[in-house]
C-alpha cells in the first residue's frame, strides 16, 4: 500500500465497540498509546476488525490544535 499521508502508525486493535451506524475502534500503539477512531460499522465489518488484528492508523489533517490552561 502506498499513501500520501505522512502520519502512519502500526498497531493492534484493542477494542471495537459497534453502534447502530458507527463503530469506535481503539488501536494500541507502541509505548502504551491508544488512538480511537470512529468509522462506519460497514467499514469495520469490511475490514474484519477485531481484537488483536494488526492495522495501520493513518492521520491526514489540515489542522492540529494544541491548548493549554
Amino acid at each position: 500500500m502506498k499513501i500520501s499521508a505522512r502520519n502512519v502508525f502500526k498497531g493492534k486493535v484493542k477494542k471495537v465497540a459497534h453502534g447502530a451506524v458507527n463503530s469506535e475502534v481503539t488501536v494500541a500503539l507502541p509505548g502504551e498509546i491508544d488512538i480511537v477512531s470512529v468509522i462506519t460499522k460497514a467499514s469495520a465489518e469490511n475490514l474484519a476488525l477485531g481484537e488483536g488484528k494488526e492495522v495501520s492508523v493513518v492521520i491526514k489533517a489540515t489542522n492540529v490544535m494544541i491548548a493549554v490552561e
